[in-house]
């Protein structure tokens, strides 16, 4: 067969010749002269006929030089594109990437139906629209949402990132890769950042655009949190030093005082609040931990926090003195869902009514409530 022609002969060759090798080398060959471009329109559909066979044939290797020739070609009859890509994956693989015959359908019928390394190849290629990212957000296996979301020829909605966070949020294999997309939805940069490491915050916070009160909200956040760590791990003395240093620096802020007495932190909340009185911490004690609630009540009121917080305090005090909490395992977290679901019912009685218990909600919508009276 010559490299600008094709003949009756040369497919009686094709179809007669028993090397698997022989058959391997022509397939290509005619891949090759038809991704060209230069055949007649008989010797096209002459040619997508020896396809239609080759597809069929026993020796991987042939369809293999197949695939790899024609995954590229924009005009491979769409039966033997598709017959390729449910072929094994040494056959399947360059043209589930590659082949731009496929059409959304096909794809997201193979994310459904095929194995992890095709869902791979499917989410690797140059471009994956809104409706495959999101078959494979479904139903693909980690690595291939991996290779999505490291994709910035992939075109994932907001609704797919949020089923991302869900399913993998806490995966740093999966986080790092979102993170370093050029774009992310402000409401995906916002639930990351509460879930990433400090590199991969920092990234988030200055390479994402954000509304600036939205940003600074968020490094806010995280410095409180790592405050409060802190704080929690420290003696008494320390805690003391800590609390006048963040007052000193004007960093003694309603949100942290909360934030450490909803996360367990009582000794913080103690100092925290005598220091923004100015009285000692003992004197303190005696009017949060009075049995009535005008020593609480009092204190409060002069320390200068939000009167909308008010409930919150009462509510997290009356679960310390219920509960104890020892550092074990989970016991933060066991201890921090008591609190916010009695923070809820202490509200839900005031009338307020929020829809979602996470901590950060919490804060943030009890700061925007009017003050009410004690």
């Amino acid at each position: 067969m010559t490299n600008t022609r094709l003949t009756e002969g040369d497919v009686r060759k094709l179809l007669s010749d028993p090397s698997g090798v022989t058959r391997a080398e022509t397939a290509a060959k005619l891949a090759i002269q038809f991704d060209q471009g230069n055949l007649s329109p008989s010797e096209r559909a002459m040619a997508e006929q020896i396809f239609r066979i080759m597809v069929k044939d026993a020796e991987v290797r042939v369809r293999e030089a197949l695939a790899v020739n024609l995954k590229e070609n924009p005009n491979v009859p769409h039966d033997v594109a598709l017959t390729l890509a449910g072929d094994v994956d040494q056959v399947a693989l360059p043209v589930l990437q590659f082949s731009e015959i496929l059409s959304d359908a096909d794809l997201v019928q193979i994310v459904r139906s095929q194995g992890a390394s095709k869902q791979r190849a499917i989410a690797a290629r140059p471009k994956v629209s809104a409706a495959v990212a999101d078959a494979i957000v479904d139903g693909a296996d980690k690595d291939a949402v991996v290779t999505l979301v490291s994709n910035e020829g992939a075109e994932i909605t907001e609704t797919s990132f949020e089923k991302v966070i869900d399913k993998f949020g806490e995966d740093e294999a999966v986080q790092a890769p979102m993170v370093k997309r050029s774009a992310l939805p402000v409401t995906i940069v916002e639930r990351l950042v509460h879930r990433v490491s400090e590199n991969l915050r920092e990234h988030l916070l200055t390479h994402h655009e954000m509304p600036p009160g939205i940003a600074a909200d968020l490094i806010l956040q995280a410095r409180e949190r790592a405050t409060i760590g802190l704080s929690t791990a420290s003696a008494e003395e320390d805690v003391e030093r800590l609390v006048h240093q963040l007052y000193s620096n004007g960093r003694l802020t309603p949100s942290i005082v909360l934030r450490a007495l909803c996360m367990g932190d009582m000794k913080f909340f103690e100092y925290a609040l005598a220091r923004r009185v100015g009285i000692p911490v003992l004197n303190a004690r005696m009017l949060i931990h009075d049995s009535g609630d005008l020593g609480l009540q009092g204190l409060y009121g002069k320390s200068g926090m939000p009167k909308s917080f008010y409930p919150a305090i009462k509510a997290a005090i009356a679960v310390a003195k219920e509960m104890s909490y020892d550092g074990e395992d989970g016991d933060r977290e066991r201890y921090a869902r008591r609190m916010l679901e009695r923070v809820l019912t202490q509200y839900g009685d005031l009338g307020v009514d929020f829809d979602n218990d996470d901590l950060e909600y919490l804060l943030a919508k009890m700061s925007d409530l009017p003050a009410t009276s004690h």
